[in-house]
């Protein structure tokens, strides 16, 4: 079952620890340290996060597979955006189309 990745979800999870799972059986934590502000029109919803991985590892921009002791397993697209000695910064963004309620159901 897919995780739900809403703005909100993320938002309690914020500053939580995220297991990201590699093809060779290995794993390694990274945090969510940062959850944009959520920006709506009238067909879209906006937002990105950042997780800050260990400055001993690093991923290339690609898919990855994480689990979360809350929300769960999902697949992400990540972007490596920064690095410094306290770790490497990756960014997620998710651009939305809202789904529109049937109102005559």
């Amino acid at each position: 079952m897919a995780a739900e990745l809403s703005h909100e979800e993320l938002s309690k999870n914020l500053n939580s620890k995220f297991t990201v799972c590699l093809d060779d059986d290995q794993s390694f934590d990274v945090e969510l340290v940062e959850l944009s502000e959520r920006k709506l029109s009238a067909v879209q919803e906006r937002y990105s996060l950042i997780l800050r991985g260990p400055s001993d590892k690093y991923l290339g921009q690609g898919m990855r597979h994480f689990r979360h002791a809350v929300i769960g397993e999902f697949d992400l697209f990540l972007v490596p955006v920064a690095q410094d000695d306290k770790g490497t910064d990756y960014e997620a963004v998710f651009n939305r189309f809202i789904k529109k309620n049937d109102a005559a159901s």
